[in-house]
This record gives structure tokens, sequence and C-alpha cells, in this order.
């Protein structure tokens, strides 16, 4: 234990983000100097509250089962050495998950019982951060190599989780990416704000002196074709993600005006980072009205604000969550909450219980407005109230209501693989689908989920494919493929 009387003496303490007026001027990620050089000064005393459980439930919360209470242990102790040796154990990118992944490890602390839980991802982000200037993160490539090949096909977090742990098993991994770079959407779906995309290279840089190659700007399924695919690599890994956006059929549907947030997100990126995007989607002086109050929501907010918006409105069907966890959602569950992210701190008002009846249009085809209706949840449906019908101004609507699943022409049905009730991949406990050697892991099998889900599954089908390759591995695989999907 770190400190035992850590959690008696201290509060809950977590960085502090820039001024608003400051970091809404710039695309640098919220916190002053990177969240974990923000961290430093308090991350000992907030690692000191861990009380090193009996039974630490946030190994529950957490997908990857990261081995919280001992490398919270470690930082109290100044040994950021051994904390990043124990993180790296369970968990390929920290970096990625210290700051994009809403923490359901913390929701699950036993202190959160009665307490304020301890801040779990900020001290992980800390200690990531602190590897990486001091030099503690370096290439692992394998001892020998096993003479077998894999493709991965797509190179978000859960294709990159598969193909370093398959590199380090010491096969001979090939990441395919249709973008023009690697990332998926680390680099060109999470705005800057929220992850600088140094992070990804880096990690990246990496896993090429480890030796696995990257292929980027290579649609597979139309300039590789999954037969050629499979002539050419001992196994297959589908990890492009869900990326059929949910869209919504209402009159006016047609007008312009009107994207899907990963149209409107990937362009702002680009220029974020210096590149030029013809014809980009924008915000500029315009009213924005964001329809969907999940995370992505939240990025089409907080990209709208920089881009310099008239005004900004995010819509969300259901009612407005509660600020203390309900009594149906108890502890270790993960609640739903309202929660504040940085982006709502900024601008924006967010509004719940609202349906869109229609999408209003001026006479050159633009949308100018929205007309919606709000509703109340009863008897299992919902149901709209009479009289409440408004309209509000749109001249750019976003929608952000999540994904329906992977899409089939091309690879998947190339490939032939079997599909769920739910329009996923069909895999088996090793990840395969049910074409032999082909395997899925992320949202492309799971749905539409988290990060940390997507790191974890990478690295469980990657245990699948060494067995598969091999006859048995010494891969970690953290959870099962029938494990619920977590989506926030």
């Amino acid at each position: 234990m770190a400190d035992p009387k850590g959690f008696l003496k201290d509060g809950r303490e977590v960085a502090k983000r820039r001024p608003v007026d400051e970091r809404v001027h710039d695309w640098n990620e919220v916190y002053p100097d990177g969240i974990g050089r923000a961290l430093l000064p308090i991350v000992g005393k907030q690692a000191g509250r861990c009380m090193d459980c009996g039974i630490p439930f946030c190994h529950q919360g957490c997908p990857l089962g990261n081995i919280i209470p001992e490398w919270n242990d470690l930082v109290w102790r100044d040994d950021w050495e051994g904390a990043i040796e124990r993180l790296h154990a369970t968990n390929n990118f920290p970096e990625f998950t210290g700051r994009l992944c809403p923490a359901p490890c913390e929701t699950a602390c036993v202190l959160g019982i009665n307490q304020d839980p301890v801040t779990i991802k900020n001290v992980e982000v800390s200690i990531i951060d602190k590897a990486w200037e001091s030099g503690f993160v370096r290439p692992q490539p394998p001892e020998w190599l096993s003479g077998r090949t894999v493709a991965v096909i797509g190179s978000g977090p859960a294709g990159l989780a598969a193909a370093q742990q398959l590199t380090r098993a010491g096969h001979t991994v090939a990441v395919y990416e249709r973008a023009d770079k690697i990332g998926g959407l680390l680099r060109y779906g999470i705005p800057e704000f929220k992850m600088e995309k140094k992070h990804v290279e880096r990690r990246v840089e990496q896993m090429k002196r480890e030796g696995t190659v990257f292929r980027a700007g290579v649609d597979v399924g139309v300039e590789l074709t999954g037969d050629k695919l499979r002539e050419r690599y001992d196994a297959v890994v589908i990890a492009t993600g869900s990326t059929v956006a949910r869209d919504l059929d209402v009159t006016g549907r047609q007008l312009s005006g009107i994207h899907q947030a990963m149209e409107f997100l990937p362009q702002a990126n680009r220029v974020a980072l210096g590149e030029e995007v013809a014809d980009q989607i924008r915000a500029d002086g315009k009213h924005v009205v964001i329809i969907g109050g999940g995370d992505t929501g939240a990025d089409c907010l907080g990209t709208s604000t920089r881009q310099g918006a008239a005004s900004i409105t995010q819509l969300e069907i259901m009612p407005e969550p509660p600020e203390a966890r309900p009594a149906g959602q108890p502890w270790p569950t993960y609640p739903m909450t309202f929660r504040v992210s940085s982006a709502h701190e900024e601008a924006g008002e967010r509004v719940y219980a609202v349906s869109t009846q229609e999408f209003l249009g001026d006479e050159h085809g633009n949308v100018r407005a929205l007309r919606l209706v709000d509703v109340v949840f009863e008897g299992g449906k919902l149901t709209e109230i009479e009289g409440s019908e408004r309209e509000i101004p749109a001249e750019l609507v976003l929608f952000a209501m999540g994904f329906t699943g992977p899409e089939k022409p091309g690879l998947v049905e190339q490939l032939g693989v079997d599909l769920d009730e739910r329009g996923n991949v069909a895999r088996d406990k090793s990840y395969m689908s049910s074409v032999p050697g082909v395997f899925v892991a992320g949202d492309a099998g799971r749905g539409q989920s988290l990060i940390v889900w997507a790191i974890a599954e990478g690295r469980a089908a990657a245990a699948g494919v060494d067995t598969f390759l091999t006859g048995s591995t010494t891969l970690p695989a953290p959870i099962p493929p029938t494990a619920r999907p977590l989506v926030v």
C-alpha cells in the first residue's frame, strides 16, 4: 500500500486546464505543457490515496485489467521506471487511454463508495508522459522470427495493439491503413486539443523500430482484395472499426450544410495539423447544431468553437442525466451521470429530451433552421409533447449519433465472414471469424465502444492469432469476445 492514511488526509485533485479564453484560440491540448507535466506536482499524493484494496474493483472496471494499485504504489514511491513497466504489462498505449478513456476504473474504485475516487486516469497519463521524457519507453524487437506473416487491416487502437503484440511475438506484421497516415480515428477523428498527434507519431515510430511494417494509403478491398490478402498472409486481423454512421431520415435531410461528424472532424484535424483541405466544412460565423450528446458531439463542439461559430447547440434525445450516481446504477457499475468535458466549458448550449422533426431550408437549398419537439420517455418509448414544437437557427448541422457497424462492401464481403445479429463480424472465443485464419478485433466485431476496449481486444485477438499460427501462446488475452459492450 502506498500511503496508509492517504485517502484520509488528501482529497481528490485533478490537473488544471488552461484558461478558456486562451485555449479556444489554438489547437494545442487543453492542459499547460501537456496533462502529464501539469499533474506532476500533485500526482504523488493522488496515487497515495489508493487503498490497495484486498479485492481491487478497479481491475473489474478496466477492460485491460490494469494492475492499478501496484503502479499507484510505485508512483507514490517515486519509482517511475517500475511504474511504466507495470503499466505497459497490460496496456500498450497508456498515453491514448490516459487522455481519451472515460475511466470506468474510477467509477469502480472502492474509495468511490463514499468519497471521491482515486484519480486513476491522471496517474496513468503521468506515468507514460514521464516515461517518454525519461527514456524508459524503448523498442522491444523480437528475439527470433517465426517465419509467419500477419496482415492487420486498420491502424486505430485495436489494430495497433494487435500489431505490436504479434510483432513482439516474432511474426512479420504489416498494418494497412486507407488514410494517408497511420492512426485511424486517433489521428483524424480525435481533435488536437484532446490529444496532440505527436503521441501517435512516437508510438508508431517505436513500432517501426520493433519491426512492424506500415502501409498507409492502401484501401484494402479495393486496391488489395480479400482473396489476394489471404494468399499473401498466413493470418488476417480485421480492425477497421465501426464506421457506418447512423443517419437521420427526416424531411429536409437533402439540404446543403448537413453533414456527418466524421466528414467534419477529419477535415478540421487536417487543417489544424497544417494541411490544406479543399472545400472544407467550416463553422465560421454559423449557427451550428450538433445532434448527439456523446464524446463525438463534444469534439464537434470544441472544434466549432475554435473555428468561430456564431452559436452552438448540442441536442440529445434522452433526458438530462443526474449529477449523482442513479440508484439503478450502483457501484461499481459505470453510471450515466452528467459530465462536463473541456469543450462544454468553452461554449455552447446543451438541450436534452428533444427530437428533430424537420430541417428547414432557404431559397438556395441551404439549411437555415431546425424544427424540434420536446419528448418524454414513457412506457419504454419516446413520446412527443404536443405544443412544444419550435425552431432554432441551424446553418451547419452535424450528426454525432454513433455508428451502426463496419462497412460491408469491399473487404468484409470479399472475405466471406459471417455477421452477428447486430451486423458486426462474428467471432469465436479466440477472436477468429467464421473463416479460418481471419480474425477481428475492436469495433468491427464488438460494435461502437471505447478506446480501452479496442486496445484490450487487439491484445486478446493477437493471442488468438499467435495460437492459430504456432499452436500455443504466451501473449495475454485480457477479455472474452462475448463481454458486454460499454458505450459512452
